[in-house]
């Protein structure tokens, strides 16, 4: 029998509760599922602090949690709690975790923007894997909008042009505009114009207005799916555009109480519908599209999926490829040179795999360098000069599809030290950095710099070598004669890392 797996996830508005098994198929089956209430987000956006009655009515949710897992033989330690990006705005968060540690034994892990992002992709991935949707080749907009941001993923023909998390979430909005007695019409200019001026930026990943396939995702959007929209498979549907702006001018009408007893929803929810379906419904009018897709799946789904899918090879390998294109379209945007970046990538794991066993880093780790490979010279848009310091900025200050900020921070610590004299361990800002950090910085710039030394001239001459050991020895050979004079003077300059971290003289032949 399958070993149940169980999240919960701390949002804006409320704590939800999942647990389900995985079979030897690969098919997930819910076992059960809970949802209370909890205004979280109302606290931290009035006043950045989650007030003691909070606090304590989220310790007796969880707790009330805890007794139901221990039916399923599921303690807190195996149970992967996560809290939304608003907790991390709480000015008290570190004492409340900790709170909730001693009281319930569930430990708090705080998601990122771009951590929603890559769990909604894994979890709508999933849910149309079987399905008449075409998610692969079309431009397609994926929308969440939940009670602290908006998330938007931006993909061209399937592959990841962007990702943004905006500071547009219900409860936020809701909050900012509660002290002026604001109307529901000054509520949609309010997001009107916070989108349209987000849509600038959009545009210059995938033009907005070319958009072939929205698709939006979260409970109010199956909410007005049930209502005004048709089924195409058990966990999939369809709603006209024009159905579903008839539905939101229609829900503006009814107060919260009318919209609670209509639709059998929480006060809390109820509170946050209308300016959620009119951000929905905005974006949408920026599209040209015909048909809204609402996949029903949650955040939770694809922690399920995340923690489950370690043998997926497959799932892996295209996760993985949206992080790249998500990379290497961050390159483009900032007008990079995109085959000196390819050449530096094919060469870099080409050292990666052969020093596989000596370098001790996991697939992951193979992964962040190809990724600081891509980007490594990205801040030459801002400047030549000291361009490296520029791309550790960059990076750091993206949105890089399905990178937590942790890894971002490895990246451009790579980046800043791919070029110049000055060795990492040199820095003190790197010393501070937890030493698994520092080691796989160290490793991973070591290579960078090798393969980064044998395309010093962007001409690409070095594109295909091979590449052995002999002795102590790394011998790096051309399959063509060139002139390696360029080549061997950047390897001289950026080698000493490598020798000093490996142990291998780099020869170039």
């Amino acid at each position: 029998m399958a070993t149940p797996e169980a999240v919960i996830e701390i949002g804006s508005t409320g704590v939800r509760l999942l647990v389900a098994e995985v079979t030897p198929e690969k098919k997930r089956n819910i076992l059960d599922r809970s949802e209370l209430p909890l205004p979280l987000g109302r606290d931290v956006f009035t006043s950045s602090l989650i007030s003691r009655e909070t606090q304590s009515q989220c310790v007796q949710i969880l707790k009330r949690f805890r007794e139901q897992l221990e039916g399923w033989g599921i303690t807190p330690a195996q149970t992967t709690v996560v809290a939304a990006s608003v907790f991390h705005e709480a000015k008290n968060r570190d004492p409340v975790m900790d709170r909730i540690l001693v009281q319930t034994g569930f430990r708090i892990r705080i998601m990122d923007g771009i951590e929603e992002n890559r769990l909604m992709y894994l979890a709508v991935s999933e849910c149309l894997k079987e399905e008449p949707v075409d998610f692969r080749s079309k431009s397609t907009v994926v929308l969440v909008v939940s009670g602290g941001s908006t998330e938007v993923m931006l993909m061209r023909r399937g592959k990841m042009a962007g990702v943004h998390s905006l500071k547009l979430g219900t409860v936020r909005i809701e909050q900012q505009l509660r002290s002026s007695a604001s109307s529901y019409d000054d509520m949609r200019r309010y997001i009107r114009e916070a989108i349209v001026n987000t849509k600038g930026s959009l545009d210059n990943e995938l033009d907005i207005s070319e958009v072939e396939q929205f698709m939006a995702v979260g409970m109010d959007m199956t909410l007005a799916a049930v209502h005004v929209g048709k089924p195409l498979t058990t966990f999939l549907w369809e709603i006209d555009t024009g159905a579903f702006d008839r539905f939101v001018k229609t829900v503006q009408t009814y107060s919260v109480d009318e919209c609670v007893a209509r639709f059998k929803i929480s006060y809390n929810d109820a509170q946050t519908l209308q300016a959620s379906l009119t951000i929905y419904n905005i974006f949408i009018q920026l599209t040209k599209v015909k048909k809204i897709i609402v996949p029903e799946t949650n955040i939770r789904d694809g922690l399920i999926i995340s923690k489950t899918s370690t043998e997926n090879e497959e799932l892996l390998l295209e996760f993985n490829s949206q992080i790249t294109a998500s990379a290497r379209n961050l390159l483009r945007k900032y007008h990079g040179d995109e085959s000196h970046a390819e050449c530096v990538v094919h060469n870099a794991l080409k050292l990666f795999d052969l020093l596989k066993n000596e370098i001790g880093l996991d697939d992951h780790a193979r992964l962040l360098l190809e990724v600081a490979a891509i980007l490594h010279d990205v801040g030459c848009f801002i400047h030549l000069n000291h361009h490296n310091i520029h791309s550790e900025y960059i990076i750091n200050h993206s949105e890089i599809f399905g990178l937590s900020e942790s890894d971002r921070t490895i990246i451009g610590q790579i980046a800043k030290y791919h070029r110049g004299k000055q060795q990492p361990q040199d820095s003190e800002s790197f010393a501070l950095l937890p030493r698994v950090y520092r080691m796989t910085i160290l490793k991973l710039c070591a290579i960078l710099r090798v393969a980064d030394a044998l395309d010093r001239s962007h001409s690409q001459e070095f594109s295909s070598v091979q590449i052995s050991l002999n002795g102590d020895v790394l011998n790096i050979k051309s399959e063509y004669r060139h002139n390696t004079v360029l080549e061997n003077l950047a390897l001289s300059e950026k080698g000493e890392l490598f020798e000093s971290v490996f142990g291998y003289k780099v020869a170039l032949s």
